[in-house]
């Protein structure tokens, strides 16, 4: 048998590593996307012309992935978050079913300029000033905080009797 590490790459295998930024970029849109329906659930879920039971779907489907008791655990590998993706994705689907078109249309707007405003919030020069200004906070208090150990912790000051 030939060693398949020593075989020459051939067209399809240059082919396969070429489509793996492809196949990265749809699981980032993916991601996206499925931020995004979240946001118009939550928007959704505060509208008044939704139905009580339809605010009991979004609330049960978040309130289970959150929920510290869950029929799989997470920590089994791949099996754990595959009941997560479950429920979050049968109640988008009942969600999408029991919320009006109109109401969907609605907060599909509503979520869509909410992600325009927290993209400027972000850009802007308030946000920047405030994150120097508690970054350097935070170093300035790690820093006392070091400076304060190694004091304590000197061997000048310990005396031995």
């Amino acid at each position: 048998m030939r060693d398949p590490a020593a075989m020459p790459l051939d067209d399809s295998t240059r082919n396969v590593a070429r489509r793996c930024p492809e196949v990265k970029k749809s699981w980032k849109q993916q991601a996206q996307r499925l931020q995004k329906e979240v946001h118009v659930f939550y928007f959704a879920f505060k509208h008044p012309r939704v139905r009580w039971y339809a605010k009991l779907v979004a609330a049960c489907s978040a309130g289970y992935l959150f929920s510290p008791i869950q029929l799989i655990p997470n920590y089994i590998p791949v099996i754990g978050f595959s009941d997560d993706f479950l429920v979050l994705f049968v109640g988008a689907k009942v969600l999408q079913r029991i919320i009006p078109p109109e109401v969907l249309t609605e907060c599909r707007e509503l979520a869509d300029a909410a992600e325009m405003r927290r993209k400027e919030e972000i850009k802007s020069t308030p946000a920047l000033v405030a994150f120097v200004v508690i970054t350097s906070v935070w170093l300035l208090a790690a820093v006392g905080a070091g400076i304060l150990m190694a004091r304590y912790i000197s061997p000048d000051k310990a005396t031995v009797k």
